[in-house]
Order: C-alpha cells, then sequence, then structure tokens
C-alpha cells in the first residue's frame, strides 16, 4: 500500500479500544474547548457553585428585578434628594396649609405649610439609613454569636440559647418605649441601637442552626482530619456554606426595620423634630386627616412601597438560594 504523506491539517485522536481515529485539527480544536458543559457546569465542564446558580436564577426573576430597581431608586433619591427636588424639607409657609397640589407642590402641604413631596423624598434618607445600619449591625452581631456558639456548642451554646429566649420574650414597641423615652439624643443612632440590642437573637439562633448543620459535611471532617484549625474551618469551609440563610432573613428584617423606625417616631419616642422622618410626617398628618388627607397619604404609601421592595427582594433571594426550590 502506498505511503500517505503526511499531512499537518490532520490529527490522531486516540479511540477507547486503544486504536486511532482521523480528526481534521479545526475538529479537535472544537472537542477540546467546549463552550460550556452538561447541565449544573459552568464553562469547560466546570460545576457551578451556589453562588453563581443563584445569581443566575435572580437575573431571571421578575420580582426581584421590579424590587431591585425600587431600591436602586430609593437608594439614589436617599443620597441625593436635591436632584429631584428643590427647597428645603423644613422651609414651611403657613399660609398653605392643608392645601392641595399646586405648581412646585405636586404633594401640596401639611398642616405646618410645609411641602409634602419634598418631605417625602428626605424622608427616605432616613429611613434607609436606619433600615441599612440596623440591619448590618444585626447581621454582624447575631452571625458572630450564633456561628462561635454552633460551632464550639457546650456552655457558650447554653447560655446563648437562654438569653436568646429572654430577648424573644420581650416586646418589640414597648421594649422601644421603655428604653428611647429616657434617651435625650434626637439622632438615629439611639434607635439604630435599639433595634440592633433586640434584633440580634433572631439572627444569632438562625446562624447557629446553620453552622451545626454545616459542621457535620463530610469536607469539614476531612479540612479537621487534614489538621485544619478551628478557625480556618469556620472561616473557609463552614461559613460560606452557612451564611445564606442568614442573608436572606437579613434582607426581609430590612423592611421590618424601616416599618419599626416608622412605628417608633410615630409614637413620639423614636426620631423627633426637625428630624424628617416618614413616620413623624404621618403622626403630624393624623388630626387633620379628613382636611387633608394628601399629607397622610404620600409618606404612609411611601413607607408601605419602600417595606413591599424589601420584602420581595428577600422572598426572591430566598428562593434562589434555597436547593429544595430548585
Amino acid at each position: 500500500m502506498p505511503e500517505q504523506p503526511y499531512d499537518p491539517d490532520r490529527a490522531i485522536a486516540p479511540t477507547g479500544a486503544g486504536g486511532g481515529m482521523d480528526l481534521a485539527a479545526s475538529e479537535a480544536e472544537t472537542l477540546e474547548k467546549t463552550p460550556g458543559g452538561p447541565e449544573g457546569t459552568g464553562p469547560a465542564g466546570k460545576p457551578r457553585s451556589l453562588w453563581s446558580d443563584a445569581w443566575r436564577d435572580l437575573r431571571r426573576n421578575p420580582v426581584f428585578i421590579v424590587s431591585g430597581l425600587v431600591i436602586l431608586f430609593l437608594v439614589f433619591i436617599s443620597l441625593w434628594p436635591s436632584a429631584i427636588v428643590s427647597g428645603s424639607p423644613l422651609a414651611c409657609n403657613l399660609s398653605k396649609a392643608q392645601q392641595g397640589s399646586q405648581p412646585g407642590a405636586p404633594f401640596g402641604y401639611d398642616g405646618q405649610g410645609c411641602n409634602v413631596y419634598t418631605r417625602t423624598v428626605y424622608g427616605a434618607r432616613t429611613s434607609v439609613t436606619v433600615g441599612v445600619c440596623a440591619t448590618l449591625g444585626v447581621a454582624v452581631l447575631g452571625s458572630v454569636l450564633g456561628a462561635l456558639a454552633g460551632f464550639y456548642g457546650g456552655l457558650g451554646d447554653s447560655v446563648l440559647s437562654r438569653v436568646t429566649d429572654v430577648f424573644f420574650a420581650i416586646p418589640v414597641v414597648l421594649g422601644g418605649l421603655v428604653l428611647l423615652s429616657v434617651v435625650t439624643s434626637n439622632t438615629v443612632w439611639p434607635v439604630i441601637g435599639f433595634m440592633v440590642l433586640l434584633g440580634w437573637p433572631q439572627i444569632a439562633r438562625i446562624a447557629r442552626g446553620s453552622v451545626i448543620t454545616a459542621k457535620q459535611n463530610d469536607y469539614v471532617q476531612a479540612a479537621r482530619s487534614l489538621g485544619a484549625s478551628n478557625s480556618r474551618i469556620l472561616m473557609r469551609h463552614i461559613a460560606p456554606n452557612a451564611v445564606a440563610p442568614v442573608i436572606v432573613v437579613a434582607t426581609i428584617a430590612l423592611g421590618t426595620y424601616i416599618t419599626l423606625e416608622a412605628t417608633l417616631s410615630y409614637l413620639g419616642v423614636g426620631l423627633k423634630p426637625p428630624n424628617v422622618s416618614w413616620g413623624i410626617d404621618i403622626s403630624a398628618a393624623s388630626p387633620y386627616i379628613r382636611n387633608a388627607p394628601h399629607a397622610l397619604l404620600w409618606p404612609s404609601g411611601a413607607l408601605a412601597l419602600t417595606v413591599l421592595a424589601f420584602i420581595m427582594l428577600g422572598d426572591a433571594v430566598r428562593d434562589a438560594l434555597d436547593p429544595k426550590l430548585r
């Protein structure tokens, strides 16, 4: 049989039977560089992580998109309220008290002659600041205490369980009336501190349960048998796999803290004038709801929309991070 000349455009690929199979160079390249793998894998067949799967699901969830856009808008007007309003929320004119919508004041005026539109926009800054700071404080404090108690167990775990039981027995609004009534500071920090004080037990209990579940997995036992320290096991192996429930609960709780701030301000023990808050405006507009319902409607609507957006965001995150829902 005559010899075949060497063709550089051909490649020899081994077969499963130990023989050879002629492939064009372009075909061999195609087999080596597959753009993706089967279901559950990413490029080049690499397995996808929980977070990449969650982000892919969130991008396809209309609830996440709508709530995310609303929250981004709230953050924007909280940082730069002067971008959509002009004037100060404290500038009032009694001659315009309780008047309805008119040029320059699309939401009308409240009982003190203040522009309701301006105060509603500036009130978002207080609500977002209180909600975000309280959520971060609760998440950090509760996660650290719960993770340490769940990982080490023993006496510390028992003490934490009994302490959380005590805090769960305290009514939140009643606790706010008692604790904040003796505070003389007129800033947001006493309100934030109160929310962190009464909010961390919920996150601590969730973090504790997640850590107890995660530390029983095989990869933790393997790391321990290889000589990994407790701090490395907790930070590198357990925490990334136990943080998902904390994120979900904290996201939903953010809307709850915004509502709690408005409730305490409405009752007169939260923020007080000259601070601008939706709770303060709702409280001030309540006595003349029949004569000027618009002064109550707009801050109440803004509060309800904000809380709904964060609850919807939390539900979307929960659905994306829960493997049982896939």
